[in-house]
């Protein structure tokens, strides 16, 4: 019987595309479940020279590898395994060591927050990819189906093959501002396979990718309704409400207030303790229907009076428009990729 039925059906996808070919493989000495500081218990990853030369990285552990034990029959562990797709220069001999340590680092927020990606999903590093490339525009990620392995079905359940793909800070604040997956779709034929090259420039200087950009989120608004912020408290009192927002995230929030609410769809700012959601309305109103919850309710004839206030500086602003809202702006101290504080100071 074998005694890892999850590892061989990821080797069992990988086949058709690699043969009998033998990986690089980079195993993990203190495995997560020991009590190690790495989820995945393994990286696999082959050479490719088409359609561009790259590293093609493939996970071993975000699903069950050995035996099953998550409660949820049709899925195997969290549902995925990640897969990383590296530009190579074709001397090269060895994958990058910041790709797999990047693969790590994801495993490690999805173990310790709980909190699972898919397709669609996005997020920004705080920083380059590659750390040591501090002039790299490459400083975010999305998550696409990967276009060669799918999904496939294993003993303890399915599992999907999320391929992490590195974006430029233009192109993720133009993804948050319109939909990631058409967003994807529209930088497709500039990526061969979605492979990954730190060193390559924002796409958004492409005529076609900034004229699709701009048309779609005309079209459309965001599709991105929720924000995890730094920032995002309130206090009221008898007819005025202080609204506490991070600095960082202030200019983010506005954008995505312009391409949420004129098309009747709230935005929501979660923070670790406290939820803020700004709804369309007809009537200016303020709402506290759970703790630690708040509601505005923004008519469109306010949007820019509250949006104006929300920018990247430290201070007060009465919103004219919304009789009683004040908004606050505090700093924000920068963070990188593992959650320490670097020092800088935003606001």
């Amino acid at each position: 019987m074998d005694e890892s039925p999850g590892w061989a059906a990821i080797d069992d996808a990988l086949r058709p595309l690699y043969g009998d070919t033998s990986p690089l493989h980079f195993g993990t000495l203190h495995k997560w479940s020991m009590g190690g500081p790495d989820p995945l218990d393994g990286i696999s990853v082959y050479p490719r020279t088409e359609p561009v030369p790259h590293w093609h990285c493939v996970s071993y552990g975000m699903s069950e590898l050995y035996t099953k034990d998550s409660q949820v029959p049709d899925e195997s562990g969290w549902g995925f395994e990640f897969t990383f797709r590296v530009a190579r220069d074709p001397g090269e001999e060895m994958p990058p060591a910041w790709a797999l340590n990047l693969l790590q680092n994801l495993g490690r927020y999805v173990f310790a927050s709980g909190n699972r990606f898919g397709p669609g999903h996005h997020m920004n590093a705080n920083g380059p990819l590659r750390a040591d490339h501090e002039d790299s525009e490459i400083r975010a990620v999305a998550f696409v189906a990967d276009p060669e392995l799918g999904e496939i079905a294993t003993p303890h359940g399915r599992v999907e093959f999320l391929q992490v793909v590195g974006l430029a800070s233009e192109e993720y604040e133009a993804l948050r501002q319109w939909n990631a997956d058409r967003m994807m779709e529209v930088l497709a034929p500039h990526l061969p396979l979605f492979v990954t090259d730190v060193d390559r420039r924002s796409l958004m200087s492409l005529p076609d990718v900034a004229r699709a950009v701009e048309d779609g989120s005309a079209r459309d608004g965001s599709s991105g309704g929720l924000l995890y912020v730094s920032r995002a408290d309130w206090e009221r009192g008898p007819g005025a409400t202080t609204l506490r927002i991070g600095a960082l995230q202030a200019r983010a929030i506005a954008d995505s207030l312009q391409s949420r609410l004129p098309f009747g769809r709230e935005l929501i700012l979660e923070a670790d303790t406290t939820r803020l959601t700004f709804r369309p309305g007809e009537a200016f109103a303020v709402e506290e229907p759970f703790e630690d919850v708040l509601d505005v309710h923004v008519p469109p004839a306010a949007l820019d009076d509250l949006r104006a206030a929300l920018r990247p500086v430290a201070g007060s602003t009465a919103v004219p428009s919304l009789p009683g809202l004040t908004v606050e702006i505090v700093p924000t101290a920068i963070k990188d990729r593992y959650g320490n504080e670097t020092g800088e100071v935003v606001g």
